[in-house]
C-alpha cells in the first residue's frame, strides 16, 4: 500500500471512531467538522436524533471492527479511497462505507470523507 493510500486508511479509521461515538452521543458534533462535508455532518446529526429514543447503553456502544479501502479516484487513482467495513453494537454485526478525497484548503491538501453509509 502506498503512503498515500496509508494515509486515507489512518483519515478514514479516525473519521469513521468518530462518526460511531457522535451518534452514540458520546462526542460532541462539533468534532466532525473538519472531516465531513457539511451535508454529511446534518446526516449523522439525524442519525443520532433518530436513536434518542432508545434507551442509552441498550445495545452497546458502537465499536469499530474491520475496514478496508481501494484507490477510487479518478485522473489519479490515489487522490480518494473507497473505505468498507463493519462495526458491532452488541451481538449484532452492521456495514459501513464511505468515500474519502483530498480536498485543498488554504494549508495545502487534506482528507474528507464526502459520502458516508451506515447499515
Amino acid at each position: 500500500m502506498s503512503a498515500r493510500m496509508r494515509q486515507a486508511a489512518s483519515f478514514a479509521d479516525a473519521a469513521l471512531r468518530r462518526v460511531l461515538e457522535v451518534i452514540d452521543r458520546r462526542r460532541p458534533v462539533a468534532q466532525l467538522n473538519p472531516l465531513l462535508v457539511p451535508s454529511l455532518v446534518d446526516s449523522v446529526v439525524a442519525v443520532s436524533r433518530s436513536t434518542a429514543g432508545q434507551a442509552p447503553g441498550r445495545a452497546g456502544a458502537a465499536v469499530l471492527r474491520r475496514m478496508r479501502l481501494q484507490p477510487a479516484g479518478h485522473r489519479d487513482p490515489e487522490t480518494a479511497a473507497e473505505v468498507f467495513g463493519s462495526y458491532s453494537r452488541g451481538n449484532r454485526i452492521h456495514a459501513i462505507a464511505c468515500r474519502v478525497e483530498q480536498r485543498s484548503v488554504a494549508a495545502g491538501t487534506r482528507w474528507m470523507v464526502v459520502a458516508l453509509h451506515i447499515g
